[in-house]
Protein backbone atom coordinates (compact mmCIF):
# COMPACT_ATOMS: atom_id res chain seq x y z
CA UNK A 1 0.00 0.00 0.00
CA UNK A 2 2.83 2.31 1.08
CA UNK A 3 4.50 1.88 -2.43
CA UNK A 4 0.98 2.72 -4.25
CA UNK A 5 0.63 5.80 -2.40
CA UNK A 6 4.17 6.95 -3.17
CA UNK A 7 3.61 6.14 -6.94
CA UNK A 8 0.10 8.10 -6.93
CA UNK A 9 1.88 11.03 -5.44
CA UNK A 10 4.31 10.93 -7.92
CA UNK A 11 2.18 10.98 -11.12
CA UNK A 12 0.74 13.90 -9.06
CA UNK A 13 3.42 16.07 -9.08
CA UNK A 14 4.56 14.76 -12.44
CA UNK A 15 0.88 16.26 -13.42
CA UNK A 16 1.09 19.28 -11.83
CA UNK A 17 4.78 19.90 -12.98
CA UNK A 18 3.76 19.82 -16.37
CA UNK A 19 0.64 21.93 -15.90
CA UNK A 20 2.86 24.79 -14.62
CA UNK A 21 5.30 24.57 -17.53
CA UNK A 22 5.07 27.97 -19.24
CA UNK A 23 7.13 26.73 -22.12
CA UNK A 24 7.89 24.01 -24.35
CA UNK A 25 11.22 23.33 -22.62
CA UNK A 26 10.19 23.93 -19.35
CA UNK A 27 7.36 20.97 -20.02
CA UNK A 28 10.23 18.82 -21.21
CA UNK A 29 12.21 19.04 -18.50
CA UNK A 30 9.25 18.72 -16.34
CA UNK A 31 7.87 15.64 -17.84
CA UNK A 32 11.76 14.27 -17.78
CA UNK A 33 12.67 15.20 -14.28
CA UNK A 34 9.28 13.97 -13.00
CA UNK A 35 9.71 10.72 -14.80
CA UNK A 36 13.22 10.10 -13.20
CA UNK A 37 12.28 11.18 -9.98
CA UNK A 38 9.07 8.59 -9.66
CA UNK A 39 10.83 5.77 -11.39
CA UNK A 40 13.84 6.55 -8.69
CA UNK A 41 16.90 7.03 -11.39
CA UNK A 42 19.41 9.23 -11.76
CA UNK A 43 19.06 10.38 -15.41
CA UNK A 44 15.91 10.89 -18.06
CA UNK A 45 15.39 12.23 -21.68
CA UNK A 46 12.70 12.70 -23.71
CA UNK A 47 12.98 12.27 -27.42
CA UNK A 48 10.06 12.80 -30.00
CA UNK A 49 10.12 10.90 -33.37
CA UNK A 50 10.81 12.82 -36.22
CA UNK A 51 8.73 10.61 -38.51
CA UNK A 52 9.26 13.20 -41.75
CA UNK A 53 13.13 12.73 -41.12
CA UNK A 54 13.11 9.07 -39.54
CA UNK A 55 14.79 10.08 -36.76
CA UNK A 56 14.21 10.20 -32.58
CA UNK A 57 15.29 14.08 -32.01
CA UNK A 58 16.23 14.38 -28.41
CA UNK A 59 14.86 17.25 -26.37
CA UNK A 60 16.14 17.44 -23.25
CA UNK A 61 18.45 15.62 -21.14
CA UNK A 62 17.32 15.92 -17.14
CA UNK A 63 19.35 14.88 -14.15
CA UNK A 64 23.13 13.64 -13.86
CA UNK A 65 24.48 14.65 -17.30
CA UNK A 66 27.91 13.59 -18.64
CA UNK A 67 29.99 16.33 -19.93
CA UNK A 68 28.98 15.09 -23.30
CA UNK A 69 25.29 16.05 -22.77
CA UNK A 70 23.27 19.01 -23.43
CA UNK A 71 20.34 19.52 -21.13
CA UNK A 72 18.71 21.23 -24.28
CA UNK A 73 20.38 19.99 -27.37
CA UNK A 74 19.80 21.13 -30.60
CA UNK A 75 21.05 18.37 -32.74
CA UNK A 76 21.50 14.79 -30.91
CA UNK A 77 19.53 12.48 -33.01
CA UNK A 78 19.29 8.94 -33.69
CA UNK A 79 17.97 7.15 -36.62
CA UNK A 80 15.14 5.24 -35.41
CA UNK A 81 16.08 2.19 -38.38
CA UNK A 82 18.43 1.50 -35.54
CA UNK A 83 16.07 0.93 -33.01
CA UNK A 84 13.20 -1.71 -34.83
CA UNK A 85 11.46 -1.41 -31.34
CA UNK A 86 9.97 1.90 -32.33
CA UNK A 87 9.28 1.40 -36.09
CA UNK A 88 8.32 -2.02 -36.22
CA UNK A 89 6.89 -3.93 -33.34
CA UNK A 90 5.44 -1.44 -31.62
CA UNK A 91 4.00 0.18 -34.32
CA UNK A 92 2.59 -2.96 -35.55
CA UNK A 93 1.05 -3.40 -31.60
CA UNK A 94 -0.56 0.02 -31.73
CA UNK A 95 -2.07 -0.07 -35.44
CA UNK A 96 -3.78 -3.79 -33.89
CA UNK A 97 -5.43 -2.06 -30.84
CA UNK A 98 -2.84 -3.31 -28.69
CA UNK A 99 -1.15 -1.34 -25.71
CA UNK A 100 2.76 0.35 -25.85
CA UNK A 101 4.92 -1.77 -22.89
CA UNK A 102 8.33 0.24 -21.71
CA UNK A 103 10.90 -2.52 -21.80
CA UNK A 104 14.24 -2.09 -19.80
CA UNK A 105 18.21 -2.91 -21.09
CA UNK A 106 21.39 -2.81 -19.28
CA UNK A 107 25.03 -2.11 -19.90
CA UNK A 108 25.26 -5.77 -20.95
CA UNK A 109 22.33 -6.32 -23.20
CA UNK A 110 23.57 -7.60 -26.41
CA UNK A 111 26.87 -8.82 -24.74
CA UNK A 112 28.48 -10.93 -22.29
CA UNK A 113 31.15 -9.99 -19.55
CA UNK A 114 33.91 -7.55 -21.18
CA UNK A 115 32.81 -7.95 -24.67
CA UNK A 116 30.51 -5.74 -26.51
CA UNK A 117 28.97 -6.70 -29.75
CA UNK A 118 28.51 -4.78 -32.91
CA UNK A 119 27.60 -5.77 -36.86
CA UNK A 120 31.12 -4.64 -38.33
CA UNK A 121 33.46 -6.64 -40.17
CA UNK A 122 35.18 -8.83 -38.11
CA UNK A 123 38.54 -6.72 -36.76
CA UNK A 124 41.83 -8.76 -35.38
CA UNK A 125 40.83 -10.66 -32.25
CA UNK A 126 37.29 -10.42 -33.02
CA UNK A 127 35.47 -14.03 -32.03
CA UNK A 128 31.77 -15.21 -31.94
CA UNK A 129 29.53 -14.03 -29.20
CA UNK A 130 27.78 -17.29 -27.72
CA UNK A 131 24.02 -17.04 -28.80
CA UNK A 132 25.26 -16.05 -32.17
CA UNK A 133 24.38 -12.61 -31.73
CA UNK A 134 28.06 -11.63 -33.75
CA UNK A 135 31.38 -10.39 -33.60
CA UNK A 136 32.57 -9.44 -30.27
CA UNK A 137 36.20 -7.86 -29.32
CA UNK A 138 37.87 -8.47 -26.28
CA UNK A 139 38.33 -5.03 -24.16
CA UNK A 140 42.12 -5.66 -24.46
CA UNK A 141 42.09 -6.10 -28.25
CA UNK A 142 39.87 -2.87 -29.56
CA UNK A 143 41.99 -0.21 -30.78
CA UNK A 144 42.67 3.30 -29.39
CA UNK A 145 39.33 5.72 -29.63
CA UNK A 146 37.08 2.34 -29.74
CA UNK A 147 34.85 1.01 -32.40
CA UNK A 148 32.27 2.55 -33.97
CA UNK A 149 29.01 1.64 -32.71
CA UNK A 150 25.29 2.60 -33.99
CA UNK A 151 22.08 3.70 -31.90
CA UNK A 152 22.98 5.71 -29.25
CA UNK A 153 26.65 6.38 -29.90
CA UNK A 154 28.98 7.42 -32.57
CA UNK A 155 31.74 5.32 -30.87
CA UNK A 156 32.32 2.94 -27.90
CA UNK A 157 35.67 3.77 -26.11
CA UNK A 158 37.64 1.68 -24.12
CA UNK A 159 36.12 0.34 -20.78
CA UNK A 160 37.78 -2.26 -18.75
CA UNK A 161 36.28 -5.29 -17.45
CA UNK A 162 32.15 -5.25 -17.02
CA UNK A 163 30.46 -6.41 -13.99
CA UNK A 164 28.38 -9.38 -14.46
CA UNK A 165 24.95 -8.59 -15.97
CA UNK A 166 22.18 -7.87 -14.19
CA UNK A 167 18.69 -9.76 -15.03
CA UNK A 168 15.82 -6.96 -15.82
CA UNK A 169 12.89 -7.69 -17.55
CA UNK A 170 13.00 -6.84 -21.47
CA UNK A 171 10.16 -6.24 -23.70
CA UNK A 172 9.45 -9.57 -25.31
CA UNK A 173 9.40 -8.34 -28.64
CA UNK A 174 12.72 -7.61 -28.06
CA UNK A 175 15.18 -10.08 -27.89
CA UNK A 176 18.94 -10.25 -27.24
CA UNK A 177 21.55 -8.70 -29.50
CA UNK A 178 19.53 -6.35 -31.71
CA UNK A 179 20.51 -3.54 -33.46
CA UNK A 180 18.42 -1.05 -30.76
CA UNK A 181 19.64 -3.86 -27.60
CA UNK A 182 23.39 -2.90 -28.81
CA UNK A 183 22.70 0.74 -29.31
CA UNK A 184 21.51 1.67 -26.11
CA UNK A 185 23.87 -0.98 -24.02
CA UNK A 186 26.86 0.83 -25.42
CA UNK A 187 24.79 4.12 -24.07
CA UNK A 188 24.83 2.97 -21.09
CA UNK A 189 28.54 1.80 -20.46
CA UNK A 190 29.81 5.01 -22.00
CA UNK A 191 27.99 7.42 -19.60
CA UNK A 192 28.33 5.07 -16.68
CA UNK A 193 24.73 3.68 -16.25
CA UNK A 194 23.62 0.38 -15.79
CA UNK A 195 20.39 0.01 -16.82
CA UNK A 196 17.64 2.26 -18.46
CA UNK A 197 13.65 1.64 -18.76
CA UNK A 198 12.32 2.95 -22.33
CA UNK A 199 8.59 3.28 -22.14
CA UNK A 200 6.90 4.75 -26.00
CA UNK A 201 4.90 7.86 -25.79
CA UNK A 202 1.79 7.48 -27.76
CA UNK A 203 -0.30 10.17 -29.11
CA UNK A 204 -3.35 10.50 -30.97
CA UNK A 205 -3.01 6.77 -31.29
CA UNK A 206 0.25 7.40 -33.21
CA UNK A 207 3.85 6.49 -31.68
CA UNK A 208 5.15 10.45 -30.89
CA UNK A 209 8.08 9.57 -29.16
CA UNK A 210 9.89 7.72 -25.96
CA UNK A 211 10.36 8.60 -22.30
CA UNK A 212 14.16 7.49 -21.31
CA UNK A 213 14.91 6.86 -17.76
CA UNK A 214 18.13 5.44 -16.88
CA UNK A 215 19.74 4.13 -13.13
CA UNK A 216 23.65 4.47 -12.33
CA UNK A 217 26.11 1.59 -12.39
CA UNK A 218 25.40 -0.68 -9.46
CA UNK A 219 22.07 0.96 -8.63
CA UNK A 220 19.21 -2.02 -8.64
CA UNK A 221 17.86 -2.79 -12.37
CA UNK A 222 13.98 -2.23 -12.74
CA UNK A 223 12.19 -4.73 -12.53
CA UNK A 224 8.78 -6.15 -14.19
CA UNK A 225 6.41 -3.84 -11.98
CA UNK A 226 8.60 -0.67 -12.58
CA UNK A 227 8.88 -1.24 -16.21
CA UNK A 228 4.82 -1.02 -16.23
CA UNK A 229 4.60 1.76 -13.88
CA UNK A 230 7.32 3.35 -16.96
CA UNK A 231 4.25 3.02 -19.24
CA UNK A 232 2.21 4.71 -16.88
CA UNK A 233 4.01 7.54 -16.62
CA UNK A 234 4.43 7.57 -20.21
CA UNK A 235 0.93 7.81 -20.44
CA UNK A 236 0.50 11.29 -17.79
CA UNK A 237 3.20 13.06 -20.14
CA UNK A 238 1.54 11.97 -23.69
CA UNK A 239 -1.45 13.55 -22.00
CA UNK A 240 0.54 16.51 -20.63
CA UNK A 241 1.79 16.86 -24.57
CA UNK A 242 -2.15 16.67 -25.97
CA UNK A 243 -2.80 19.43 -23.33
CA UNK A 244 -0.19 21.64 -24.35
CA UNK A 245 -0.70 21.32 -28.11
CA UNK A 246 -4.17 22.36 -27.32
CA UNK A 247 -3.30 25.10 -25.50
CA UNK A 248 -0.78 26.44 -28.37
CA UNK A 249 -3.67 25.76 -31.09
CA UNK A 250 -5.74 27.89 -28.88
CA UNK A 251 -2.89 31.00 -28.26
CA UNK A 252 -1.91 30.57 -32.49
CA UNK A 253 -5.77 31.31 -33.13
CA UNK A 254 -5.59 33.77 -30.59
CA UNK A 255 -2.86 35.64 -32.39
CA UNK A 256 -3.69 34.76 -35.67
CA UNK A 257 -5.39 36.67 -38.54
CA UNK A 258 -7.70 33.65 -39.71
CA UNK A 259 -8.47 34.76 -43.35
CA UNK A 260 -4.38 35.83 -44.04
CA UNK A 261 -2.93 33.80 -41.49
CA UNK A 262 -0.96 36.57 -40.21
CA UNK A 263 -0.39 37.63 -37.17
CA UNK A 264 -3.38 39.72 -35.47
CA UNK A 265 -3.46 42.77 -33.71
CA UNK A 266 -2.87 41.53 -30.43
CA UNK A 267 -0.05 39.70 -31.75
CA UNK A 268 1.29 43.05 -32.66
CA UNK A 269 0.36 44.63 -29.61
CA UNK A 270 2.50 42.40 -28.08
CA UNK A 271 5.58 42.32 -29.82
CA UNK A 272 5.81 45.95 -29.97
CA UNK A 273 5.69 46.21 -26.36
CA UNK A 274 8.62 43.85 -26.06
CA UNK A 275 10.19 45.37 -28.65
CA UNK A 276 10.13 48.94 -27.52
CA UNK A 277 11.02 47.74 -23.68
CA UNK A 278 14.54 46.46 -25.17
CA UNK A 279 14.78 49.59 -27.44
CA UNK A 280 14.96 51.86 -23.64
CA UNK A 281 17.45 49.07 -22.78
CA UNK A 282 19.87 48.70 -25.25
CA UNK A 283 18.77 50.96 -27.88
CA UNK A 284 17.53 48.65 -30.54
CA UNK A 285 16.05 50.32 -33.33
CA UNK A 286 12.39 49.30 -33.53
CA UNK A 287 10.48 50.29 -36.98
CA UNK A 288 6.59 50.11 -37.61
CA UNK A 289 5.40 49.86 -41.45
CA UNK A 290 2.07 50.32 -41.84
CA UNK A 291 0.22 49.64 -45.05
CA UNK A 292 -3.55 50.83 -46.30
CA UNK A 293 -4.52 48.43 -49.38
CA UNK A 294 -5.55 51.00 -51.65
CA UNK A 295 -9.42 50.21 -53.62
CA UNK A 296 -10.49 47.38 -51.71
CA UNK A 297 -14.22 48.76 -51.33
CA UNK A 298 -14.23 49.14 -55.12
CA UNK A 299 -13.37 45.71 -55.95
CA UNK A 300 -15.86 44.37 -52.98
CA UNK A 301 -18.68 47.02 -54.21
CA UNK A 302 -18.28 45.77 -57.82
CA UNK A 303 -16.57 42.37 -58.08
CA UNK A 304 -17.58 40.67 -54.78
CA UNK A 305 -16.43 39.91 -50.97
CA UNK A 306 -14.98 36.74 -52.25
CA UNK A 307 -12.58 38.77 -54.79
CA UNK A 308 -11.83 41.03 -51.74
CA UNK A 309 -11.09 38.49 -49.55
CA UNK A 310 -9.04 36.90 -52.16
CA UNK A 311 -7.05 40.38 -52.90
CA UNK A 312 -6.33 40.63 -49.14
CA UNK A 313 -5.31 37.24 -49.13
CA UNK A 314 -2.27 37.62 -51.77
CA UNK A 315 -1.09 40.92 -50.29
CA UNK A 316 -0.50 39.11 -47.35
CA UNK A 317 1.34 36.53 -48.97
CA UNK A 318 3.44 39.70 -50.40
CA UNK A 319 4.03 41.25 -47.22
CA UNK A 320 5.21 37.70 -46.03
CA UNK A 321 7.85 37.91 -48.63
CA UNK A 322 9.09 41.23 -47.96
CA UNK A 323 9.18 40.38 -44.36
CA UNK A 324 11.25 37.40 -44.79
CA UNK A 325 13.98 39.95 -46.10
CA UNK A 326 14.28 41.59 -42.32
CA UNK A 327 15.10 39.27 -39.68
CA UNK A 328 12.51 38.26 -37.14
CA UNK A 329 10.36 40.80 -38.71
CA UNK A 330 6.29 40.11 -37.75
CA UNK A 331 3.75 40.43 -40.70
CA UNK A 332 0.23 41.11 -39.26
CA UNK A 333 -3.19 42.40 -40.89
CA UNK A 334 -4.14 44.78 -38.01
CA UNK A 335 -7.98 44.73 -39.55
CA UNK A 336 -10.27 45.70 -42.70
CA UNK A 337 -7.68 46.73 -45.47
CA UNK A 338 -4.79 47.52 -42.87
CA UNK A 339 -1.89 45.58 -42.27
CA UNK A 340 1.62 46.35 -40.68
CA UNK A 341 5.27 44.61 -40.40
CA UNK A 342 6.71 45.06 -36.97
CA UNK A 343 10.80 45.10 -37.59
CA UNK A 344 13.10 44.58 -34.16
CA UNK A 345 16.66 45.25 -35.44
CA UNK A 346 17.54 46.59 -38.72
CA UNK A 347 18.31 50.24 -39.41
CA UNK A 348 15.74 52.48 -40.69
CA UNK A 349 17.55 52.43 -44.04
CA UNK A 350 16.92 48.97 -44.15
CA UNK A 351 13.42 48.87 -43.28
CA UNK A 352 12.34 52.09 -45.80
CA UNK A 353 14.28 49.66 -48.61
CA UNK A 354 12.05 47.05 -47.68
CA UNK A 355 9.02 49.04 -47.41
CA UNK A 356 9.80 50.29 -51.61
CA UNK A 357 9.75 46.93 -52.59
CA UNK A 358 6.69 46.02 -51.04
CA UNK A 359 4.51 48.65 -52.32
CA UNK A 360 6.39 47.87 -55.86
CA UNK A 361 5.19 43.91 -55.43
CA UNK A 362 1.80 45.78 -54.50
CA UNK A 363 1.28 47.41 -57.41
CA UNK A 364 1.31 44.54 -59.39
CA UNK A 365 -1.49 42.82 -58.12
CA UNK A 366 -4.91 42.71 -59.79
CA UNK A 367 -7.32 43.82 -59.33
CA UNK A 368 -6.04 46.24 -56.48
CA UNK A 369 -4.59 50.06 -56.48
CA UNK A 370 -1.28 49.68 -55.08
CA UNK A 371 -0.92 50.15 -51.04
CA UNK A 372 -0.39 53.25 -49.17
CA UNK A 373 2.41 53.06 -46.86
CA UNK A 374 4.31 54.74 -44.11
CA UNK A 375 6.97 54.26 -41.92
CA UNK A 376 7.45 55.20 -38.55
CA UNK A 377 11.07 53.97 -36.82
CA UNK A 378 13.13 54.77 -33.52
CA UNK A 379 16.45 54.75 -35.68
CA UNK A 380 14.83 58.12 -37.78
CA UNK A 381 14.52 61.64 -35.97
CA UNK A 382 11.26 60.81 -34.57
CA UNK A 383 11.43 62.43 -31.07
CA UNK A 384 10.95 59.78 -27.69
CA UNK A 385 8.87 57.34 -28.25
CA UNK A 386 7.41 56.55 -24.76
CA UNK A 387 4.67 53.93 -26.14
CA UNK A 388 3.64 51.83 -28.69
CA UNK A 389 0.78 54.13 -29.31
CA UNK A 390 2.85 56.86 -29.92
CA UNK A 391 5.04 54.85 -33.10
CA UNK A 392 1.37 53.23 -34.18
CA UNK A 393 0.51 57.45 -34.26
CA UNK A 394 3.29 58.21 -36.66
CA UNK A 395 3.34 55.14 -39.16
CA UNK A 396 -0.52 56.04 -39.33
CA UNK A 397 0.34 59.92 -40.15
CA UNK A 398 2.82 58.88 -42.58
CA UNK A 399 0.20 56.39 -44.24
CA UNK A 400 -2.07 59.34 -44.13
CA UNK A 401 0.36 61.35 -46.49
CA UNK A 402 0.95 58.48 -48.54
CA UNK A 403 -2.62 57.79 -49.14
CA UNK A 404 -3.42 61.81 -49.51
CA UNK A 405 -0.79 62.19 -52.43
CA UNK A 406 -1.51 58.66 -53.98
CA UNK A 407 2.49 58.19 -53.74
CA UNK A 408 3.89 55.34 -54.72
CA UNK A 409 6.65 54.90 -52.36
CA UNK A 410 6.32 54.88 -48.78
CA UNK A 411 6.59 58.21 -46.44
CA UNK A 412 8.63 57.83 -43.91
CA UNK A 413 8.25 59.70 -40.44
CA UNK A 414 11.54 61.93 -39.76
CA UNK A 415 12.12 62.16 -43.16
CA UNK A 416 9.11 64.09 -43.71
CA UNK A 417 7.76 67.11 -42.16
CA UNK A 418 4.42 67.09 -42.48
CA UNK A 419 4.52 63.92 -41.18
CA UNK A 420 5.56 64.79 -37.34
CA UNK A 421 3.14 67.79 -37.60
CA UNK A 422 -0.07 65.72 -38.80
CA UNK A 423 0.41 63.46 -35.63
CA UNK A 424 0.60 65.87 -33.29
CA UNK A 425 -2.09 67.76 -34.84
CA UNK A 426 -5.33 67.31 -32.46
CA UNK A 427 -8.14 65.10 -34.05
CA UNK A 428 -10.99 67.60 -35.48
CA UNK A 429 -13.34 64.62 -36.35
CA UNK A 430 -13.32 61.10 -35.90
CA UNK A 431 -13.97 60.05 -39.19
CA UNK A 432 -10.58 61.38 -40.34
CA UNK A 433 -8.40 59.04 -41.84
CA UNK A 434 -5.71 59.99 -39.30
CA UNK A 435 -8.16 59.64 -36.59
CA UNK A 436 -6.58 56.37 -35.78
CA UNK A 437 -4.94 54.36 -33.04
CA UNK A 438 -3.58 56.92 -30.31
CA UNK A 439 -6.45 59.04 -29.72
CA UNK A 440 -8.92 58.03 -26.30
CA UNK A 441 -12.04 57.47 -27.34
CA UNK A 442 -12.04 56.90 -31.48
CA UNK A 443 -11.89 54.02 -33.52
CA UNK A 444 -9.51 53.46 -36.50
CA UNK A 445 -12.56 55.33 -39.48
CA UNK A 446 -13.54 52.71 -42.06
CA UNK A 447 -11.70 52.42 -45.32
CA UNK A 448 -13.01 54.86 -47.87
Amino acid sequence: MMAEDQRLRAVVALAQAMAAAQTPREFWSAAALGACAALDGSFAALSVWERELGRLKVLVNAGERTPDEEEFPEAETYPVNRFPEITEFLHERWAGGGEPEAWVETAESGGVPGFAAFPLPDPPGAGPVPGGVGPVVPVEARPPGGWAEPGRDSVVPEYGPAPTPARGYRHPSFPVGTGGARGRAAGLRRRGRGCCVVAPIVLHGRAWGELYVARPVGAPVFGRDEAHFATVLAAVVAAGIAQTERLEEVRRLAFTDPLTGLANRRAVDTRLDEALERHRTDGTVVSLVVCDLNGLKSVNDTLGHAVGDRLLERFGSVLSLCGAMLPDALAARLGGDEFCLVCVGPGADEVVRVADELCVRAAELEPGEGVACGVASTGDPIGEIPTARRLFRLADAAQYRAKAARSAKPVVAGRDGAVLRLADTPVRHARERRAFRGVEGLTPPEAP
